[in-house]
Parts: C-alpha cells; sequence; structure tokens
C-alpha cells in the first residue's frame, strides 16, 4: 500500500502531533512498524530538581507530622515540581524523534487519571506510563494499579479488611477494564476485599500489608477463591469487555469521537487474541483502509495539549517565561497532572466552549505575533500553584494582578526558519494552497476557497508567509485534526 500525501498528513496527527516527516519508504505498514518500533526504545525518566530534594532530605513521616513549617514548605515543593514537571514533558513532546509514544502516554495520562500533590509519586506514575505506552496493557494496568500515585487517589491505603475502602476496586473495573455495566456491586465488594493490604512506603514504592489483607474466600466474576489484587487484574483481563472497553477507548482517541461498533468489535476480538499488544492494535488501526476515509480525516478535535504541542512542532516559540505554557493549558481546560477526576479529561465537543473557542483561534497571534493575551483562565482545583490557579500573574514575573498585563507573561520568540525552508521552491501562485495543505487537515473538504484566495497574492516574501500561517492557524480548521 503506498503512502500519499494526505495519508502521511492524517497519519501524522493520530500517531503523534502533526510531524511525522515524509518517508522514502513506500509501504505503509513497514512505515508504521518502524514507527511502533522506534518508540518502543528506551526511555530516560523526566525528573525534577524537587523530587531530588525531597528524596534527599529523606524526612519521615514523624517528622512531617510534628512540624507545620516543614509541611508546608514540602507541600510547596511538591507543587511547584509538579508544575516542572508539567513543563518538563511538555517540551519532551516538542522535542521528541519518537512522537507516537508521548501521544499514547497522553491518552494512558487521561486513562489513568490520577491528581496527587507528591512530586515523586507523580514522576514514577509518568516514566510507567511512558515506558509501557504501546507495549502490552496487562503490564502496563499491573504496574499503574501499584503505584503510589494511583494508591494514593484511590485510597487503597486506607483498604484493610473488615474495613474494606472500595474507590480503587470499582474504578479499576469501571475505567480502567470492563467499563459500566460488566460487572455487580458484588463484584465491586469482593474485588476491593482482594485489594486490601495493596500499599506503598514512604518512598512511593508497592508494599504488601499481609497483616491488614483480607485471605478469606471471595466471589469475583462468578468464580471463588482466596483471590488477592494480582488474581483480580489477571480475571479482569481474562474477560472479553476489557479488551473492548480499551479498543473503544483507543479508537476515538487516534480515528473518530463516533464509535463504529462495526469496526471496534473486530478490532477488539484481535488485541484480546494479541495478549493485550498496544502495538499490535494501533498496527492494525493505522494500516486499516477505513482509518484514511474521509469521514475520519479532520474529525477530531485537537486537545488543548495536542494543540499547544503542534504548533510547537510547527513552529517553535521560546517563551521570555515557561509558566506561559501552563497558563495556555488553564485558560484552554486541559493542565497535565490535573485531571477534572478520575475518569478524565472528557475530550470530543467539551473541549469548546465560548472562551476556549476564542482562545484557541487567538493562540497563534498571541504565540507567534505578540498579540496581548486578556482572557481570564478557568478555575481549577485549589491545590494548584498559583502561577497557573489565580487570576494573578506570578510573582516572579511581575509585581501587578491584573489580567491584561498577562501580555508580558507570553512574550516569545518563534524559530521560523525551519517552517520557511519548506517553501523556498514553491511558485507564487501555489504557495497559499501549499501553506494550507501544510497546516490544515482534509483539503478541501472543509476549507473554502475563498480562505485561499485571499492569500494569492505576492506571499512570497517572509513576513507575508508568517501573515499567512499566522492566519490559518486562526482558523477553525485548524483546530480539527
Amino acid at each position: 500500500m503506498g503512502i500519499s500525501k494526505e495519508r502521511l498528513q492524517h497519519l501524522s496527527w493520530r500517531a503523534g502531533f502533526g510531524q511525522i516527516e515524509s518517508s522514502e519508504e513506500p509501504n505503509l505498514r513497514k512505515l508504521i512498524r518502524s514507527l511502533i518500533h522506534q518508540n518502543c526504545s528506551k526511555i530516560d525518566t523526566i525528573v525534577t530538581a524537587q523530587s531530588r530534594e525531597i528524596l534527599q532530605n529523606d524526612y519521615t513521616y514523624r517528622q512531617i507530622k510534628a512540624d507545620a513549617a516543614l509541611k508546608k514548605d514540602i507541600a510547596k515543593t511538591n507543587r511547584e515540581g509538579i508544575k516542572n514537571l508539567n513543563i518538563l514533558w511538555l517540551q519532551e513532546m516538542f522535542k521528541t524523534d519518537k512522537p507516537l509514544r508521548e501521544k499514547m502516554s497522553l491518552f494512558w495520562h487521561g486513562h489513568f487519571a490520577c491528581r496527587v500533590q507528591n512530586i515523586s509519586h507523580q514522576e514514577k506514575l509518568l516514566q510507567i506510563i511512558r515506558e509501557n505506552a504501546l507495549g502490552n496493557f496487562g503490564d502496563l494496568l499491573s504496574a499503574v494499579s501499584k503505584s503510589a500515585s494511583m494508591l494514593q487517589f484511590l485510597n487503597n491505603q486506607q483498604n484493610k479488611k473488615q474495613h474494606a475502602n472500595e474507590n480503587f476496586g470499582r474504578e479499576v473495573m469501571e475505567l480502567f477494564t470492563m467499563g459500566r455495566g460488566n460487572y455487580t456491586e458484588k463484584d465491586v465488594k469482593e474485588g476491593s476485599r482482594a485489594f486490601t493490604g495493596w500499599a506503598f512506603d514512604k518512598n512511593g514504592d508497592f508494599i504488601f500489608r499481609q497483616k491488614v489483607h483480607d485471605d478469606g474466600k471471595k466471589t469475583f466474576l462468578g468464580k471463588t477463591g482466596n483471590f488477592d489484587g494480582d488474581d483480580i487484574l489477571k480475571m479482569l483481563l481474562e474477560h472479553k469487555a476489557t479488551a473492548h472497553h480499551i479498543t473503544e477507548k483507543i479508537y476515538k482517541f487516534v480515528v473518530n469521537d463516533t464509535p463504529d461498533e462495526n469496526i471496534i468489535a473486530p478490532l477488539a476480538e484481535k488485541f484480546y487474541q494479541s495478549n493485550y499488544h498496544i502495538g499490535n492494535l494501533l498496527e492494525n488501526i493505522f494500516c486499516s483502509d477505513w482509518f484514511y476515509d474521509k469521514k475520519n480525516i479532520g474529525a477530531r478535535i485537537k486537545s488543548p495539549i495536542e494543540l499547544i504541542v503542534g504548533m510547537e512542532r510547527t513552529i517553535p516559540a521560546t517563551f521570555a517565561n515557561d509558566n506561559a505554557l501552563l497558563l495556555f493549558q488553564r485558560t484552554l481546560g486541559q493542565v497535565l497532572f490535573y485531571p477534572p477526576n478520575v475518569a478524565g479529561w472528557p475530550g470530543g465537543k467539551d473541549w469548546i466552549d465560548s472562551s476556549t473557542l476564542l482562545f484557541r483561534m487567538r493562540l497563534p497571534q498571541i504565540m507567534y505575533a505578540s498579540e496581548e493575551f486578556n482572557i481570564r483562565p478557568k478555575a481549577m482545583p485549589e491545590e494548584m500553584d498559583n502561577s497557573y490557579t489565580s487570576g494573578n500573574i506570578h510573582d516572579d514575573l511581575q509585581k501587578t494582578y491584573m489580567v491584561r498585563n498577562y501580555k508580558n507573561k507570553v512574550r516569545s520568540t518563534p524559530d521560523w526558519d525551519p517552517f520557511l525552508k519548506r517553501f523556498a521552491n514553491e511558485s507564487v501562485d501555489q504557495l497559499p494552497k501549499v501553506v494550507a495543505d501544510t497546516l490544515l487537515v482534509n483539503l478541501p473538504q472543509t476549507v473554502n476557497n475563498s480562505l485561499l484566495e485571499k492569500y494569492a497574492v505576492a506571499y512570497n516574501h517572509p513576513t507575508e508567509i508568517k501573515k499567512m500561517a499566522v492566519n490559518l492557524m486562526c482558523t477553525p480548521e485548524y483546530q480539527l485534526c
């Protein structure tokens, strides 16, 4: 199967952030297998200075509990660390040569949504997700389930025999594996008993506390035995509803927000038979003719992170203060490490409301043309750092508290050279269409020709090409991928 420019552009947005370069490989399956293989190689851990500081100090629970000032300082360090982890991961997405891994890590970050104020826990969970993003779902599920972040967020540290806490036991079935309608309340209660004793130590490493584990018989999904947490996860994976639920969520993430059961059912069966190999599922999707149907091209609204990363990978910008990246996320409604709840971000049309659409269409002007920022960011959880929760500008930027002065925070320096080089040999009359083809998907199906005709003048000067690019990125069409 050959690879047309249109197919490659569509693939580049669904398997990355819009910047998979043209390949000399004439075979689509070989190209996709190459993408999956190179994205499965060993990765470095993203580490913040704040997590190093906390681990080096090695405070005990007793020390922290007895010293209110120390507890406050550690909380501040954790908030600062999570803020920096946000920026570091976003910058990794900007520069990575393995966009499929980071794209799927973003998916799993929403699937295994977790919000805890501990930078070390969050770093470890992110590493688990990035390392397993294209591997075996069972391995990923087990590692996430035993992570300090998830055990803390879903209260399993308090899950003890005779006093079972059902939070983790419920969400692992409802959200992480089978989905609603495939289990009973008794399954929740019995499964939660099996997870008693799953906990973590002060370093965030998994421990099994035998003394508080309920070792009695449990009946779960029709089977009876002296089950522990690993047994429950294994039984959930044996249930084909899990393969279907995960396949449907991935389909909605990389294909279309509207599920197609005629496609999802056979995909889920192959996923199940492959022992839940994520890379194989993606290969089956990306190599299918239906993936490139017109109805699937330009059918998804870019998430805020996809939008920001896609812009940065197209025209990189250096910010006077990286907190601008946090401000963008907050205003658009998706802040990494701060999902709205355990179900994650709803996505789809929920990304768009009157304020976010306005900001989305102004963001290119703000990033690349120094337009003033005067949109009030959305309210966010109270535990978040003031640099992106209040309506104020952070103290390390300037001593003023008016949202209109965010202009100074968003000051940036774009690097236009790589983008302009793409069009060095294009004729003037073809230039608007070529630039539009580069920035927008689904042409000419959704883009009115008049949009391009108004640029069909002498746009061969770099300044004019920049204006054209920014104006095209400010269109509703650019919000789609």
